[in-house]
């Protein structure tokens, strides 16, 4: 299993994946506009997304886990 952490605080301009879905290692998962940037969330391994914790439009804080997956055993 696995964490997506915020690497700093923002806003999610997009979030692309929803509980249930399979991904492969470099998917885009949500990108996060922080200080005029844009910084894409991309899963680090195969697995299933278990939660996504905020929606397209929050604000979130830096180190909040903005989507859980589990990897295959």
């Amino acid at each position: 299993s696995g964490d997506i952490i915020a690497p700093m605080s923002g806003k999610l301009i997009s979030v692309h994946v929803k509980a249930g879905d399979s991904v492969k290692k470099g998917d885009p998962l949500a990108v996060l506009e922080a200080m005029k940037m844009e910084n894409t969330l991309s899963a680090p391994a195969d697995g299933v997304v278990a939660e996504v914790n905020y929606a397209t439009g929050e604000q979130v804080e830096e180190g909040a886990v903005v989507v859980s997956f589990k990897t295959p055993e």
